[in-house]
C-alpha cells in the first residue's frame, strides 16, 4: 500500500493511549519516545482504511537514542483471548517517533485500533 498524506493532526485518543502502552515497556529509549507524545502529529495513513500511520515529532525533541522498530512485543488479542495481530512502533535514523503499525493476521484489515485493554505488552 502506499501511504496517503494527511494535513497534520494530533494524535487521536487511541493512538496515544496505544503509543502511551506499548512505550511503557522498560526498553532503552522508551522515557525519550515518551516525551516525544505531545509533539507527535499524524502525517499520512498507509493506505485507504487503514489504521498504520506514519508520525512526526515537532520540534524540540530530546533524541532516544535508538532507531528502527522499538524492540516490545505488543500482541492483539480479540474478547475470547485469540492472538490477532501485532503493534508495532517504529523510530526513524533520529530516534524520533515515526510511525505507529497495526499488523494483522486475519482474513479483513481492521477498521479501528484495538483498545489497550487487549494489547498485551511483553519485552
Amino acid at each position: 500500500m502506499a501511504n496517503l498524506p494527511v494535513a497534520p493532526r494530533p494524535l487521536n485518543p487511541a493512538e496515544r493511549a496505544l503509543l502511551e502502552h506499548v512505550l511503557s515497556a522498560d526498553v532503552p529509549g522508551a522515557a525519550e519516545l515518551r516525551g516525544q507524545l505531545d509533539r507527535t502529529e499524524v502525517v499520512a495513513r498507509w493506505g485507504p482504511g487503514s489504521v498504520s500511520v506514519d508520525l512526526r515529532v515537532r520540534e524540540p525533541v530530546r533524541h532516544a537514542g535508538a532507531s528502527g522498530l522499538l524492540p516490545v512485543g505488543a500482541a492483539v488479542h480479540d474478547e475470547a483471548g485469540e492472538y490477532i495481530g501485532e503493534l508495532l512502533v517504529w523510530t526513524d535514523g533520529g530516534a524520533t517517533l515515526s510511525a505507529l503499525e497495526y499488523a494483522w493476521v486475519t482474513d479483513e484489515m481492521p477498521r479501528v485500533l484495538p483498545p489497550v485493554e487487549r494489547v498485551r505488552i511483553e519485552w
